[in-house]
């Protein structure tokens, strides 16, 4: 488990340095073009992925630091259960995103994002670098969950 753990630790620090960038050098709202399909926009989101319950009426802030604790202490526990390499990646690159984006809500109650993926006038989410690590992670878990990756010799799982 703590030879993975190097991971959460740069997927963390990559995201706030980011995210102080975005900060310091991106005005609000005001897209940057960087692509003809991608901008640094700042965005303020208050809610979950896709701007889940960003809305709210500010519960939603303490409810998702709460769900993002459990969450690390979930990852830690299997963290701790598994011998799998693909699986422990996977693991510690949700839990550096999740570190990332609990940080943000526990010094501005809202996450920092300000990659903007578009074509013509559809726009993708704002994202930042933990959401990237959490997607990254996950379909890393998809994929170990259904055995790709996993030589067929391999009978220690």
């Amino acid at each position: 488990m703590w030879r993975t753990l190097w991971i959460a630790v740069a997927v963390l620090l990559l995201d706030q340095a980011t995210k102080q960038l975005a900060l310091a050098r991106l005005a609000l709202h005001e897209p940057v073009a960087l692509l003809p399909f991608l901008d640094l926009t700042l965005v303020y989101n208050k809610g979950a992925a896709f701007g889940f319950l960003s809305s709210a009426s500010g519960w939603q802030n303490v409810f998702f630091i709460v769900v993002a604790l459990i969450a690390c202490g979930v990852i830690l526990y299997l963290l701790r259960q598994t011998r799998d390499r693909l699986l422990a990646v996977a693991l510690v690159l949700v839990l550096g995103g999740a570190i990332g984006n609990l940080v943000d809500r526990l010094i501005y109650g809202y996450v920092v994002d300000f990659v903007d993926v578009y074509y013509q006038n559809w726009h993708w989410p704002a994202f930042n670098v933990a959401d990237s690590a959490i997607t990254v992670g996950a379909i890393l878990i998809a994929l170990d969950a259904i055995g790709i990756g996993k030589s067929s010799q391999d009978t220690s799982q």
